[in-house]
């Protein structure tokens, strides 16, 4: 009888340490199957993928940001692609997915083409880009304590500008500041690009038995919010959209040709690349960036 007992207990004892390693491999896989996921639309292969949120912006940093770049700068870079993912998938309503892998959203690259991009610095730059998103892994801005719609671009004219100018939208935690590491000192600052007379019109859909360039209307950051051509009124991001300019920050001269000299490199909302770099090389850490070009915010953990 006591023998039986004992085998009793025996046998409860293995049942419950048994349940008790399932329970744990179970919180184990459940921990696998709560990874954020990005449903991506890739623009070459017109198909949807799935992607970890944090292998996705492995493959956004290293398409958006020159991999030679400072660390700080890097991490600045993980921290406003990953801010940008979530506030897209907290925003994606009923789609199938949640961002394009174009800048239409934000770029995205494989490794493979990591590696055409980088040849036999690939390891070394995969390496980088990877500390940088795994030192930063799941921290976002939020402002008033939801995810901010992280806007970014590769440099200023010397300042940022605010975000109605662009988008139409208001958003409080991104104002016009001083960029000063945007300057002559960066490569194509200063940028002239040319159109025979024919090709500018055509953009344009304007007239050209002849070219009238008056009413040049600048903001308080030195970019174009309107101009008149041809009795034709355009606003600065129109016309650098039509002619596919680097930024709204333009002067058009009329020859022969018509020349057109730029400075800067984007649409100017939220944080400049370059000017991150900049930071990055006077000692500035990732948070310091960010809360630089990003106006009362707060980094913060994911939860998921």
């Amino acid at each position: 009888m006591k023998n039986k007992l004992l085998l009793m207990v025996v046998i409860c004892l293995v049942v419950v340490f048994c349940c008790d390693i399932k329970k744990i491999e179970k919180t184990k896989e459940d921990k696998v199957d709560n990874d954020i996921v990005v449903n991506l639309k890739n623009e070459s292969t017109k198909s949807i993928e799935s992607k970890k949120l944090e292998d996705y912006v492995i493959g956004v940093v290293a398409a958006e940001m020159p991999a030679s770049f400072n660390l700080e700068a890097l991490k600045a870079q993980a921290v406003a692609s990953r801010t940008y993912a979530m506030y897209k998938i907290n925003h994606s309503g009923n789609r199938e997915y949640d961002l394009t892998s174009t800048i239409d959203d934000q770029a995205f690259i494989t490794e493979d083409e990591m590696k055409e991009k980088w040849g036999t610095f690939f390891d070394t730059y995969y390496d980088k880009i990877k500390i940088a998103v795994n030192s930063t892994k799941d921290e976002v801005l939020t402002y008033n304590g939801e995810v901010i719609e992280a806007f970014y671009y590769a440099m200023s004219n010397g300042y940022t500008t605010d975000s109605l100018s662009v988008f139409s939208a208001d958003l409080p935690y991104i104002k016009s500041t001083e960029s000063k590491w945007d300057n002559d000192s960066v490569n194509n600052f200063v940028y002239t690009v040319t159109f025979t007379k024919d090709v500018f019109c055509e953009k344009l859909n304007i007239s050209c038995n002849s070219l009238l360039i008056e009413n040049v209307d600048r903001d308080s950051t030195g970019r174009v919010s309107s101009i008149k051509i041809n009795d034709k009124k355009f606003t600065g991001v129109e016309v650098r959209k039509l002619l596919g300019l680097r930024s709204t920050d333009f002067t058009i001269n009329i020859s022969d040709e018509v020349n057109i000299t730029t400075k800067g490199y984007g649409h100017g909302v939220g944080m400049s690349q370059y000017g991150a770099n900049g930071m990055a090389k006077e000692g500035k850490s990732y948070k310091e960036i960010l809360e630089y070009y990003y106006n009362n915010v707060n980094l913060e953990k994911i939860v998921v």
